[in-house]
């Protein structure tokens, strides 16, 4: 019964240390956005999606030690990027606000599919279920506001 109990808190840890590593990308995506455009208002939109991501991932370093694991730190994810974050990188040189936020849903959108994918567990204990559907509707709340800036910025 201890093994399985131990199992099952290693396989939900490097499930939500996953989710913490995205945290990490999003932010960072997050923060050089805000170094790369000139927009006031976006700059102070990214600010906050940025500090909201910093937020998510403190939760989830919260979550996992309670489970006695060990979370993953911001710098030992081993170049392993999220995809459409780094992408979010080229958009820079064009200095088009517009690819930026449409690169920024694109990582909203995946960070959401992998909250999706998460919760789909029938097995999580309702403390993180909880905190998962929490980060999950702020990040759709978030796309939402993205695709309304981005009609403005069109």
């Amino acid at each position: 019964m201890i093994k399985d109990k131990m199992k099952f808190s290693k396989d939900i840890s490097n499930k939500l240390n996953e989710l913490l590593v995205k945290n990490y990308d999003a932010e960072k995506g997050y923060i050089n956005a805000i170094e790369n455009i000139e927009s006031d208002k976006l700059k102070m939109y990214f600010k906050r999606r940025a500090s909201e991501r910093s937020e998510f991932a403190k939760e989830l370093r919260t979550e996992i030690l309670q489970y006695g694991e060990i979370p993953e730190d911001s710098g030992s994810f081993k170049g392993v990027v999220h995809r459409n974050w780094t992408s979010l990188k080229a958009t820079f040189s064009s200095n088009n606000e517009e690819m930026v936020l449409e690169e920024a849903i694109k990582g909203e959108e995946a960070s959401l599919e992998e909250y999706n994918e998460l919760l789909k567990e029938r097995n999580l204990p309702p403390s993180i279920d909880a905190l998962l559907l929490k980060h999950k509707n702020a990040i759709q709340s978030a796309i939402n506001t993205e695709k309304v800036h981005e009609e403005l910025v069109s």
